[in-house]
């Protein structure tokens, strides 16, 4: 493989594991997810125009973050006009905060994927249909033998159950 191939695919790999984390940090600076969306295009570009620039692979996280705020900026100058913009002292706060919090997000993220994988099979699907998108709790429900009041009370109890698990694995790995 050649070196622009490599470099490709070392980019691929690292957008690809922190993209999540980024799209998040760029819908909380702006005002819708199309808005979001628009910022990522831009922000995914810079990236990888200027990826050769990165001093090392560990540091890429920060140094998007700091892309997609540059991003964020410049299409928040653009549309300036609109009233639903932030000011520019106002979006630096929480930019700042939002990076901050990005971590302990990302952190609470894996610790409660972890939790989930723990579940048993049965368990797991029935808590990931509950909150799937469009999810119709009555269906969920009904699929998993109870009434909808038993099913919010099992949910409930799954829920307070997982919340004590990704407090355990954070605590275990000094983040809480």
């Amino acid at each position: 493989m050649d070196q622009a191939a490599d470099i490709h695919e070392q980019f691929l790999m690292l957008f690809a594991e922190h993209e999540t984390a980024i799209r998040a940090y760029v819908r909380r600076l702006v005002p819708t997810r199309h808005d979001a969306a628009d910022v990522m295009q831009s922000v995914v570009l810079v990236l990888w125009r200027k990826f050769r620039e990165l001093d090392h692979a560990d540091h890429f996280r920060k140094w998007a973050f700091g892309v997609a705020r540059l991003e964020t900026l410049a299409w928040l100058r653009d549309k300036a006009r609109d009233r639903l913009v932030l000011a520019d002292d106002v979006l630096q706060t929480v930019a700042r905060e939002s990076a901050r919090d990005e971590e302990r997000l990302s952190a609470q993220r894996e610790a409660l994927e972890s939790c989930l994988e723990k579940l048993p099979t049965e368990q797991r699907t029935k808590i990931l249909a509950a909150y799937a998108p469009d999810a119709a709790i009555q269906e969920v429900a009904r699929q998993s033998g109870r009434t909808v009041a038993a099913f919010y009370q099992w949910l409930h109890r799954m829920r307070v159950r997982l919340l004590e698990c990704t407090r355990r694995t954070l605590q275990a790995e000094g983040l809480q």
